[in-house]
């Protein structure tokens, strides 16, 4: 009796316009990856999103009490950001860029 090996990939097939399909290559190119590896890679990421998105988080009734009195706290001020939001914007009069 034959064994017969279980298949390790499986194709998928897609119809897409042209335009898309110039999109996805010269993006590859870019990658220096084929059109294969680069919808490949695209698809799993997210997909990947998606699962992760609607993936439970369990956690300890401890833990769930110490989580929500963090989210309760008062926030504490960060230096550093209180002063990037002091900060002029690039586009406002009088910015100076620092080397």
């Amino acid at each position: 009796m034959a064994i017969k090996a279980e298949r390790k990939e499986h194709p998928i097939s897609m119809r897409l316009p042209e335009a898309d399909i110039a999109m996805i290559d010269r993006a590859a190119g870019l990658r220096g990856r084929s059109r294969t590896d680069f919808v490949r890679e695209a698809a799993v990421r997210a997909a990947e999103l998606v699962l992760m998105e609607n993936m439970p988080i369990r956690m300890s009734p401890e833990g769930f009490a110490d989580f929500m009195a963090a989210l309760a706290a008062p926030a504490a001020l960060v230096p550093e950001m209180v002063e990037l939001i002091r900060r002029p914007a690039p586009w406002e009069a009088g910015y100076v860029a620092k080397r």
